[in-house]
C-alpha cells in the first residue's frame, strides 16, 4: 500500500516517518521523499495514530488526490534541485512530465490552481535557495554554482538572485546573519 506524506523534504524526515512506522508494526517496503510503501493494508486506527505521530513530527498523511498530485511534483523538484550534483540538461517540463508521466500542461495546470505559483516560480525559488546553500559551504565560486544550475551565466544567475532576494550574491555570502528557507516553506506565497 502506498501512503504519501506533505513536507517529507528530508532525510531526516524519511528517518521520522521510518521509526513511525515500525513503532506501529508496519513493515516498509520504500521510504522516500514524500512516499512511503508499506507492507499490507491500514486499519482505520493504525491510520489515525499514524497522522497523530506525524503531524507531532510537522509531517502530514495526504487522501486528497490533488494534494497528492502537488507533493508529487513539489518532491520532483526538490530532489532534482537540492539531491543531485547537477540538474538535467533537459527541459525541466519535459523532466518532470517524464517523472509524472502525465502531460505538463496538466500538472502546471493543477499546481497553479492549488499552490497559486507556477512550477517554474517554484522551480526558481528552490534554484535560488539552493544557491544560498553552495554559498553557505563556501567551496565553489559563482561561475561553478551557476555551470551546475544550468544558468546561461553567472549574469543571470546573479540577476534572478537578486529579483528573488532583494541582494547580490556576493552582498548575501558577506552576511553575518544568513537567511535560508527551510526546503518545506520554499516556493509558498
Amino acid at each position: 500500500m502506498k501512503l504519501y506524506i506533505k513536507y517529507m523534504v528530508s532525510l531526516r524526515c524519511k528517518m521520522v516517518v521510518k521509526d513511525a512506522l515500525e513503532n506501529l508494526g508496519l513493515q516498509c517496503v520504500i521510504v522516500d521523499l514524500g512516499l512511503v510503501e508499506i507492507i499490507g493494508d491500514l486499519s482505520p486506527e493504525i491510520r489515525d495514530e499514524l497522522k497523530i505521530i506525524l503531524l507531532k513530527a510537522g509531517l502530514e498523511l495526504m487522501d486528497d488526490k490533488k494534494a497528492v498530485l502537488i507533493e508529487k511534483i513539489k518532491t520532483i523538484i526538490v530532489e532534482m534541485v537540492h539531491y543531485t550534483d547537477e540538474l538535467p540538461k533537459v527541459n525541466y517540463s519535459d523532466y518532470i512530465s517524464e517523472k509524472m508521466g502525465m502531460e505538463y500542461t496538466h500538472i502546471a495546470k493543477i499546481f497553479s490552481e492549488v499552490k497559486g505559483i507556477t512550477i517554474e516560480h517554484f522551480i526558481i525559488a528552490h534554484k535560488i535557495e539552493r544557491v544560498k546553500e553552495l554559498l553557505l559551504y563556501d567551496e565553489l565560486n559563482l561561475t561553478q554554482i551557476s555551470y551546475m544550475l544550468n544558468y546561461s551565466s553567472v549574469s543571470h544567475l546573479s540577476q534572478q538572485f537578486k529579483k528573488v532576494t532583494g541582494l547580490t550574491p556576493s552582498f548575501f555570502k558577506q552576511l553575518k546573519d544568513k537567511k535560508r528557507i527551510a526546503l518545506e516553506n520554499v516556493g509558498i506565497v
